[in-house]
Protein backbone atom coordinates (compact mmCIF):
# COMPACT_ATOMS: atom_id res chain seq x y z
CA UNK A 1 0.00 0.00 0.00
CA UNK A 2 2.80 2.38 0.93
CA UNK A 3 4.70 1.60 -2.26
CA UNK A 4 1.54 2.22 -4.30
CA UNK A 5 1.02 5.62 -2.68
CA UNK A 6 4.62 6.57 -3.29
CA UNK A 7 4.28 5.62 -6.94
CA UNK A 8 1.12 7.70 -7.22
CA UNK A 9 2.81 10.68 -5.61
CA UNK A 10 5.81 10.27 -7.88
CA UNK A 11 3.58 10.20 -10.93
CA UNK A 12 1.68 13.28 -9.71
CA UNK A 13 4.84 15.34 -9.14
CA UNK A 14 6.26 14.35 -12.52
CA UNK A 15 3.10 15.63 -14.21
CA UNK A 16 3.17 18.79 -12.06
CA UNK A 17 6.80 19.56 -12.88
CA UNK A 18 6.13 18.82 -16.55
CA UNK A 19 3.19 21.23 -16.65
CA UNK A 20 5.16 23.86 -14.73
CA UNK A 21 7.98 23.58 -17.24
CA UNK A 22 5.57 24.11 -20.13
CA UNK A 23 4.07 27.19 -18.45
CA UNK A 24 7.50 28.67 -17.73
CA UNK A 25 8.67 27.98 -21.27
CA UNK A 26 5.52 29.59 -22.66
CA UNK A 27 6.00 32.66 -20.48
CA UNK A 28 9.59 32.95 -21.65
CA UNK A 29 8.52 32.85 -25.29
CA UNK A 30 5.94 35.57 -24.67
CA UNK A 31 8.53 37.72 -22.92
CA UNK A 32 10.89 37.34 -25.87
CA UNK A 33 8.22 38.19 -28.44
CA UNK A 34 6.86 41.33 -26.78
CA UNK A 35 9.01 44.45 -26.54
CA UNK A 36 8.63 46.36 -23.28
CA UNK A 37 6.99 49.79 -23.42
CA UNK A 38 9.36 52.37 -24.82
CA UNK A 39 11.74 49.77 -26.25
CA UNK A 40 13.41 50.74 -29.53
CA UNK A 41 13.54 48.70 -32.71
CA UNK A 42 16.84 48.19 -34.53
CA UNK A 43 15.85 50.90 -36.99
CA UNK A 44 15.08 53.38 -34.21
CA UNK A 45 18.39 52.66 -32.51
CA UNK A 46 20.04 53.49 -35.83
CA UNK A 47 18.17 56.80 -36.09
CA UNK A 48 15.20 55.93 -38.29
CA UNK A 49 11.77 56.99 -37.06
CA UNK A 50 8.33 56.37 -38.51
CA UNK A 51 5.98 59.34 -38.45
CA UNK A 52 2.52 59.98 -39.87
CA UNK A 53 1.94 62.78 -42.35
CA UNK A 54 -1.40 64.06 -41.06
CA UNK A 55 -2.74 64.50 -44.62
CA UNK A 56 -3.21 60.74 -44.49
CA UNK A 57 -6.14 61.52 -42.17
CA UNK A 58 -7.24 64.83 -43.70
CA UNK A 59 -10.87 63.68 -43.80
CA UNK A 60 -10.72 63.69 -40.00
CA UNK A 61 -9.69 66.38 -37.52
CA UNK A 62 -6.16 66.69 -36.22
CA UNK A 63 -7.32 65.39 -32.84
CA UNK A 64 -8.71 62.32 -34.62
CA UNK A 65 -5.45 62.01 -36.56
CA UNK A 66 -3.55 61.95 -33.27
CA UNK A 67 -5.83 59.16 -32.02
CA UNK A 68 -5.29 57.17 -35.20
CA UNK A 69 -1.53 57.71 -35.00
CA UNK A 70 -1.59 56.32 -31.46
CA UNK A 71 -3.65 53.35 -32.67
CA UNK A 72 -0.91 52.65 -35.21
CA UNK A 73 1.72 52.68 -32.47
CA UNK A 74 3.57 55.55 -34.19
CA UNK A 75 5.14 58.16 -31.92
CA UNK A 76 5.68 61.05 -34.35
CA UNK A 77 3.51 63.16 -36.65
CA UNK A 78 4.03 65.80 -39.34
CA UNK A 79 1.06 68.18 -39.59
CA UNK A 80 -0.11 69.67 -42.87
CA UNK A 81 -1.19 73.33 -43.06
CA UNK A 82 -4.96 73.45 -43.35
CA UNK A 83 -5.71 70.49 -41.09
CA UNK A 84 -8.82 71.26 -38.98
CA UNK A 85 -7.94 70.96 -35.30
CA UNK A 86 -11.20 69.50 -34.04
CA UNK A 87 -11.89 69.03 -30.34
CA UNK A 88 -12.64 72.29 -28.58
CA UNK A 89 -11.16 74.22 -31.54
CA UNK A 90 -13.66 72.88 -34.08
CA UNK A 91 -12.92 74.08 -37.61
CA UNK A 92 -9.95 76.23 -36.64
CA UNK A 93 -7.02 75.13 -38.78
CA UNK A 94 -3.36 74.42 -38.23
CA UNK A 95 -1.19 76.87 -40.18
CA UNK A 96 1.47 79.56 -39.75
CA UNK A 97 -1.09 81.88 -38.13
CA UNK A 98 -1.70 79.55 -35.19
CA UNK A 99 -1.21 81.39 -31.91
CA UNK A 100 1.49 80.10 -29.59
CA UNK A 101 -0.91 79.22 -26.76
CA UNK A 102 -2.98 76.97 -29.06
CA UNK A 103 0.22 75.47 -30.39
CA UNK A 104 1.30 74.52 -26.89
CA UNK A 105 -2.12 73.04 -26.13
CA UNK A 106 -1.90 70.91 -29.26
CA UNK A 107 1.55 69.74 -28.18
CA UNK A 108 0.03 68.68 -24.86
CA UNK A 109 -2.76 66.80 -26.63
CA UNK A 110 -0.16 64.98 -28.69
CA UNK A 111 1.95 64.22 -25.63
CA UNK A 112 -1.07 62.71 -23.84
CA UNK A 113 -1.14 60.17 -26.64
CA UNK A 114 2.60 59.54 -26.56
CA UNK A 115 3.15 61.51 -29.77
CA UNK A 116 5.53 64.31 -30.71
CA UNK A 117 4.90 66.79 -33.53
CA UNK A 118 8.18 66.83 -35.48
CA UNK A 119 7.32 68.77 -38.61
CA UNK A 120 4.82 70.83 -40.57
CA UNK A 121 4.12 70.95 -44.27
CA UNK A 122 3.87 71.06 -47.17
CA UNK A 123 4.16 74.83 -46.78
CA UNK A 124 4.72 77.45 -49.45
CA UNK A 125 4.30 81.20 -49.74
CA UNK A 126 5.69 84.08 -51.77
CA UNK A 127 5.56 86.31 -48.70
CA UNK A 128 8.66 86.47 -46.51
CA UNK A 129 6.55 87.43 -43.49
CA UNK A 130 4.51 84.22 -43.83
CA UNK A 131 7.71 82.20 -43.87
CA UNK A 132 8.86 84.01 -40.74
CA UNK A 133 5.58 83.05 -39.05
CA UNK A 134 6.01 79.41 -40.00
CA UNK A 135 9.57 79.27 -38.70
CA UNK A 136 8.49 80.99 -35.51
CA UNK A 137 5.65 78.47 -35.01
CA UNK A 138 7.95 75.54 -35.72
CA UNK A 139 10.43 76.84 -33.18
CA UNK A 140 7.77 77.40 -30.50
CA UNK A 141 6.44 73.87 -31.03
CA UNK A 142 9.96 72.37 -30.98
CA UNK A 143 9.71 70.90 -34.47
CA UNK A 144 12.65 69.40 -36.31
CA UNK A 145 11.80 70.52 -39.86
CA UNK A 146 9.44 72.37 -42.16
CA UNK A 147 8.37 70.49 -45.28
CA UNK A 148 7.99 73.04 -48.05
CA UNK A 149 8.41 74.16 -51.64
CA UNK A 150 10.14 77.56 -51.52
CA UNK A 151 9.96 80.08 -54.38
CA UNK A 152 13.26 80.06 -56.22
CA UNK A 153 13.91 83.76 -55.52
CA UNK A 154 13.55 83.34 -51.74
CA UNK A 155 16.36 80.91 -50.97
CA UNK A 156 18.68 83.48 -49.41
CA UNK A 157 15.99 84.54 -46.94
CA UNK A 158 14.89 80.97 -46.19
CA UNK A 159 18.45 79.80 -45.62
CA UNK A 160 18.95 82.69 -43.22
CA UNK A 161 15.74 81.90 -41.29
CA UNK A 162 16.60 78.20 -41.13
CA UNK A 163 19.93 79.02 -39.49
CA UNK A 164 18.48 81.61 -37.13
CA UNK A 165 15.69 79.35 -35.86
CA UNK A 166 17.66 76.10 -36.06
CA UNK A 167 14.92 74.41 -38.10
CA UNK A 168 15.68 72.16 -41.07
CA UNK A 169 14.12 72.90 -44.46
CA UNK A 170 12.83 69.70 -46.12
CA UNK A 171 11.92 70.41 -49.74
CA UNK A 172 9.07 68.37 -51.16
CA UNK A 173 8.79 67.26 -54.78
CA UNK A 174 5.22 67.68 -56.00
CA UNK A 175 4.70 66.72 -59.67
CA UNK A 176 5.28 69.23 -62.46
CA UNK A 177 4.94 72.21 -62.64
CA UNK A 178 6.60 72.17 -59.19
CA UNK A 179 10.16 73.53 -59.42
CA UNK A 180 11.37 70.52 -57.46
CA UNK A 181 9.79 67.58 -59.31
CA UNK A 182 13.27 66.47 -60.37
CA UNK A 183 15.87 66.09 -57.59
CA UNK A 184 18.57 67.69 -59.72
CA UNK A 185 16.61 70.96 -59.63
CA UNK A 186 16.79 70.96 -55.84
CA UNK A 187 20.47 70.05 -55.80
CA UNK A 188 21.21 72.95 -58.14
CA UNK A 189 19.58 75.55 -55.86
CA UNK A 190 20.99 74.29 -52.53
CA UNK A 191 24.53 73.59 -53.76
CA UNK A 192 26.95 75.33 -51.41
CA UNK A 193 24.20 76.25 -48.98
CA UNK A 194 23.60 75.23 -45.36
CA UNK A 195 23.40 71.49 -44.50
CA UNK A 196 20.09 72.34 -42.80
CA UNK A 197 18.56 72.47 -46.29
CA UNK A 198 17.60 69.28 -48.09
CA UNK A 199 14.94 67.00 -49.51
CA UNK A 200 11.61 65.71 -48.31
CA UNK A 201 11.76 62.78 -50.71
CA UNK A 202 8.29 61.79 -51.89
CA UNK A 203 9.27 58.53 -53.50
CA UNK A 204 5.85 57.99 -55.09
CA UNK A 205 5.76 61.31 -56.94
CA UNK A 206 9.12 60.57 -58.58
CA UNK A 207 7.84 57.31 -60.03
CA UNK A 208 4.59 58.89 -61.17
CA UNK A 209 6.65 61.51 -63.02
CA UNK A 210 8.54 58.80 -64.87
CA UNK A 211 11.69 59.05 -62.75
CA UNK A 212 13.57 56.15 -61.17
CA UNK A 213 12.90 56.52 -57.44
CA UNK A 214 16.00 54.48 -56.54
CA UNK A 215 18.24 56.67 -58.72
CA UNK A 216 16.67 59.79 -57.20
CA UNK A 217 17.50 58.63 -53.68
CA UNK A 218 21.08 57.95 -54.73
CA UNK A 219 21.38 61.43 -56.29
CA UNK A 220 20.34 63.08 -53.02
CA UNK A 221 22.89 61.31 -50.84
CA UNK A 222 23.65 63.49 -47.82
CA UNK A 223 20.82 65.91 -48.59
CA UNK A 224 17.76 63.94 -47.45
CA UNK A 225 16.11 65.51 -44.40
CA UNK A 226 12.94 63.39 -44.34
CA UNK A 227 10.72 61.30 -46.60
CA UNK A 228 7.09 61.00 -47.57
CA UNK A 229 7.36 57.24 -47.74
CA UNK A 230 5.00 54.97 -49.64
CA UNK A 231 4.54 52.27 -52.25
CA UNK A 232 2.36 52.63 -55.36
CA UNK A 233 0.52 50.36 -57.76
CA UNK A 234 1.91 49.52 -61.22
CA UNK A 235 0.89 51.82 -64.05
CA UNK A 236 -2.21 50.47 -65.77
CA UNK A 237 -3.34 51.10 -69.32
CA UNK A 238 -6.08 53.72 -69.63
CA UNK A 239 -5.94 54.43 -65.86
CA UNK A 240 -4.81 57.87 -64.75
CA UNK A 241 -2.27 57.91 -61.94
CA UNK A 242 -0.94 55.18 -59.69
CA UNK A 243 -2.66 54.70 -56.34
CA UNK A 244 -0.86 54.18 -53.07
CA UNK A 245 -0.82 50.56 -51.93
CA UNK A 246 0.35 48.48 -48.98
CA UNK A 247 4.13 48.60 -48.75
CA UNK A 248 5.85 45.71 -50.46
CA UNK A 249 2.96 45.15 -52.88
CA UNK A 250 3.82 47.93 -55.33
CA UNK A 251 6.54 48.94 -57.78
CA UNK A 252 8.83 51.13 -55.65
CA UNK A 253 10.96 48.31 -54.20
CA UNK A 254 10.67 49.29 -50.53
CA UNK A 255 13.47 47.02 -49.39
CA UNK A 256 15.97 48.45 -51.87
CA UNK A 257 15.00 52.01 -50.93
CA UNK A 258 15.73 51.19 -47.30
CA UNK A 259 19.04 49.58 -48.24
CA UNK A 260 20.07 52.70 -50.18
CA UNK A 261 19.21 54.96 -47.23
CA UNK A 262 21.15 52.71 -44.87
CA UNK A 263 24.19 52.78 -47.17
CA UNK A 264 23.99 56.60 -47.11
CA UNK A 265 23.85 56.62 -43.28
CA UNK A 266 20.55 58.52 -43.42
CA UNK A 267 19.09 59.51 -40.06
CA UNK A 268 15.62 61.01 -39.85
CA UNK A 269 11.88 60.56 -40.29
CA UNK A 270 9.87 58.40 -42.66
CA UNK A 271 6.49 60.14 -42.79
CA UNK A 272 3.75 57.70 -43.75
CA UNK A 273 1.61 59.42 -46.37
CA UNK A 274 -1.00 56.86 -47.35
CA UNK A 275 -3.29 58.37 -49.99
CA UNK A 276 -5.79 55.60 -50.48
CA UNK A 277 -8.79 54.08 -48.70
CA UNK A 278 -9.20 57.48 -47.05
CA UNK A 279 -12.06 56.62 -44.70
CA UNK A 280 -10.55 53.43 -43.28
CA UNK A 281 -6.82 53.40 -43.93
CA UNK A 282 -5.60 52.31 -40.49
CA UNK A 283 -5.74 48.54 -41.28
CA UNK A 284 -3.75 49.10 -44.49
CA UNK A 285 -1.18 51.25 -42.71
CA UNK A 286 -0.73 48.62 -40.00
CA UNK A 287 0.29 46.22 -42.77
CA UNK A 288 2.69 48.84 -44.17
CA UNK A 289 4.31 49.23 -40.76
CA UNK A 290 4.56 45.48 -40.29
CA UNK A 291 6.34 45.15 -43.64
CA UNK A 292 8.66 48.08 -42.88
CA UNK A 293 9.62 46.58 -39.50
CA UNK A 294 10.31 43.19 -41.06
CA UNK A 295 12.50 44.70 -43.77
CA UNK A 296 14.41 46.77 -41.19
CA UNK A 297 14.98 43.72 -39.00
CA UNK A 298 16.47 41.95 -42.00
CA UNK A 299 18.75 44.73 -43.23
CA UNK A 300 20.10 45.91 -39.87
Amino acid sequence: MTVKLLNMHSSFFKRLFSLTGIVIAGMSLIALSVLPAGAKTKAEKYGWHLAVQSYTFHKFSLMDALDKTRELGVRYIEVYPGHKLGGKWGNKIFDQNLDSSTGKEIMKEAKKRGIKIVGAGVFTSKDKNEWEKMFRLAKSMKMKFITCEPPLDMWDAIEQMSGRYGIKVSVHNHPQPSDYWNPQNLLDVIAGRSPLLGSCSDVGHWKREGLDNLACLRMLKGRIVSLHFKDIEPRQKDVKGQKDCIWGQGVLNVRQMLEILKSQHFKGFFSIEYENNWNNSVPDIKQCIKYYNRMCEEIF
